[in-house]
């Protein structure tokens, strides 16, 4: 038997591993951090030509068709606004570390790596370069939980929460920090947006189903109640054509079942249909969630399965549809209204006067 000394002695060397393996994390950490903030600050040193600067923050992705969108989205900035610099940025540490893995490849079969740094690197680095002007455009489309953690970013930046950043700077950029709202952030901005998708996709919906899958709050995270503007532009699109439907991953009483539900409620039960991300970006949801085909995308043991493509789960219930590959930023009338909310940002006191949906 082990004697008491011996057992304590253990437990005590136990806990100073414990105690230099936390410490090594934590290192490891500070280093990490501190090695992206000094890549982005060189490249906004390097890069920097005026005295304005737009940061678009996209929730982010891995497929090159999205790198493609996002850049094609940062060239129209850089045209509609001549006097900014302007940089995408992701807030998803999966996507930021995924992209700049290069995990994926182009069409080419070249591995591709991006940096696409998290805000808060962004805004430090507008700082250190001292921008006198600093917009935040969400490419968000619903004023949802991503959409709060782009505000977040903006109130920890302003409050220099790190205590690291030169507040007599910080206190002059008060009303030269703005921030652009997301796609759908209010009920003008739906009908809006209905009058454009109506006036693009009129003809399909004419001959059958068109129908949007949105990424949708989980219940849980719905803390704005930013779902109903799904049920909105639902409403908004089918007063031009009872044929529009607008559906969600994650929107409880939402999903594709439901979609299904209400179709068949007004009388549709087959024919063609067209199925559109209603997503910034067409990725992992627009391609599996929504396009994906074959076995892998139906369970015919469980017809209800969350796993179950749209693709799939509208096949196998009597329609055709046609999945098209695409997101809302390369649609140019849509990205006309991401433009014009940038035009007409909000400062920081109304940042919070934008995240109750139901008004």
């Amino acid at each position: 038997m082990k004697s008491k000394s011996f057992i304590v002695a253990m437990l005590a060397v136990a806990a100073i591993m414990t105690s230099l393996s936390s410490c090594q994390k934590d290192e490891d950490l500070n280093n990490n951090y501190a090695k992206y903030q000094s890549a982005v600050d060189a490249q906004v040193k390097a890069n920097k030509k005026h005295s304005k600067v737009i940061l678009l923050v996209a929730f982010g992705s891995t497929w090159d068709n999205a790198f493609k969108a996002f850049d094609a989205t940062k060239a129209a900035y850089e045209k509609a606004f001549p006097e900014s610099d302007v940089y995408v940025s992701y807030s998803s540490a999966i996507c930021i570390n995924r992209a700049a893995a290069g995990e994926n490849t182009d069409e080419n079969g070249k591995i591709v790596k991006r940096n696409y740094y998290a805000p808060n690197f962004w805004l430090h680095a507008f700082a250190t370069a001292k921008y006198t002007d600093i917009t935040v455009q969400s490419l968000q489309v619903i004023p949802g939980e991503e959409y709060s953690r782009v505000i977040n970013y903006i109130k920890d930046f302003a409050n220099n929460h790190l205590g690291d950043l030169d507040d007599k700077y910080l206190a002059s950029l008060e009303g030269h920090l703005w921030l652009g709202t997301p796609l759908l952030n209010n009920t003008t901005d739906v009908n809006h947006v209905a009058e454009i998708l109506a006036k693009t996709y009129g003809n399909q919906a004419n001959k059958g189903v068109v129908a949007f899958m949105g990424h949708g709050n989980p219940d849980s995270y719905d803390t704005y109640k930013a779902n109903v503007r799904y049920t909105q532009l639902e409403e908004a699109l089918q007063k031009f054509n009872k044929n529009f439907f607008v559906g969600t991953v994650d929107m409880p009483d939402n999903y594709k079942q439901d979609v299904l539900a209400r179709m068949q409620e007004a009388g549709i039960k087959n024919g063609t249909m067209n199925l559109y991300p209603l997503m910034s970006i067409c990725g992992d949801h627009g391609h599996n969630d929504m396009a994906g085909v074959g076995e892998d995308y139906w369970d015919a043991s469980d017809p209800e399965s969350e796993d179950n493509s749209w693709f799939e789960f509208f096949s196998h219930n009597g329609f055709t549809p046609t999945s098209n590959l695409f997101g809302l930023l390369e649609v140019k009338d849509i990205l006309q209204v991401w433009l014009d909310h940038t035009k007409k940002p909000v400062e920081l006191e109304d940042y919070y006067h934008s995240m109750y949906p139901e008004e």
